[in-house]
């Protein structure tokens, strides 16, 4: 049984916030055990299984995010990804840019939290350092 994670935490690309001007679908989730850990299991036998989690962030607004498991590829497509959804009205609210860094916790009553750090990507020569999509685990 693996033991689940109580926070993870990202730093932001220029992907997550929208700034490429792309239009993916959420945030990449890794497909690690002790990321996946701190999301509710999903139906891994149904087509794109996702669960709708409210997280309240430090104003105590709810925010409702998707967590989503976008397995077509066992259904005769091509996707197997997790992503976490529904952010840009979040993203948005708080200004939140590349280099910044978004936490999400879960306390011992289940109850989900987001909150966010304002780093700002540093800069190196002409270009923005280049940031890494993965996530980690964090204690809180």
């Amino acid at each position: 049984m693996i033991t689940r994670t109580n926070a993870i935490e990202k730093m932001l690309s220029r992907n997550d916030t929208g700034e490429t001007g792309g239009h993916q679908a959420g945030i990449l989730i890794p497909k690690k055990p002790e990321i996946l850990s701190f999301f509710p299991e999903l139906n891994n036998e149904e087509k794109n299984p996702r669960f709708l989690i409210a997280f309240h962030d430090h104003m105590g607004e709810q925010w409702s995010f998707s967590f989503i498991y976008y397995n077509n590829k066992f259904f005769g497509g091509t996707r197997n990804e997790y992503r976490l959804t529904g952010m840009t009205r979040y993203m948005s609210a708080y200004n939140l840019k590349s280099g910044d860094t978004l936490t999400l916790s879960r306390d011992v009553n289940g109850f989900y939290s987001v909150k966010y750090q304002k780093d700002g990507v540093k800069k190196i020569g002409s270009g923005p350092l280049k940031l890494s999509n993965s996530w980690k685990v964090v204690k809180i």
